[in-house]
């Protein structure tokens, strides 16, 4: 399936490999769970102000269901293989091609690390561009 095919969707479980050897059972890996594990990477990349989503994201996140996920897409792309999307906003004066070099890597190795599925691609988007105004409550990516 190419890049261009993928279907996006927020709850569409990756399933794991099943290992027949072991009897266990089988391991499913919804998107939004890839998609807090992005954010949170995103969160300890300097230069990133935050993640923004739609505007139906926006009306979410005002009545509260979900804010972790925003600004994140995921797509299946085979059984052990995803593509994540990111629209972002960067802080006025980085380089943008450096802090989203930054950005690739670090949601690659941390979705990489905590899932055993290979990131084909990991796509940004940079929206916006503004000074950032770190909130004292949360410390980073809203």
């Amino acid at each position: 399936m190419s890049e261009r095919n993928v279907p996006f969707s927020r709850n569409w479980p990756i399933p794991e490999e099943k290992s027949e050897d072991a009897g266990l059972g089988t391991v499913q890996i919804h998107n939004n769970v890839i998609a807090v594990i992005a954010h949170e990477a995103a969160n300890r990349v300097p230069g990133v102000v935050e993640l923004s989503g739609t505007l139906v994201d926006e009306l979410v996140d005002i009545i509260g269901k979900r804010h972790r996920d925003r600004g994140v897409r995921v797509a299946v792309e085979s059984e052990n293989t995803i593509i994540v999307e990111l629209t972002a906003v960067l802080e006025y004066g980085v380089y943008i091609p450096e802090v989203c070099g930054k950005l690739q890597l670090e949601v690659r190795k941390s979705i990489e690390e905590l899932t055993g599925k290979r990131v084909q691609a990991v796509n940004i988007s940079v929206q916006s561009i503004r000074r950032a105004v770190k909130d004292s409550a949360e410390g980073g990516v809203k």
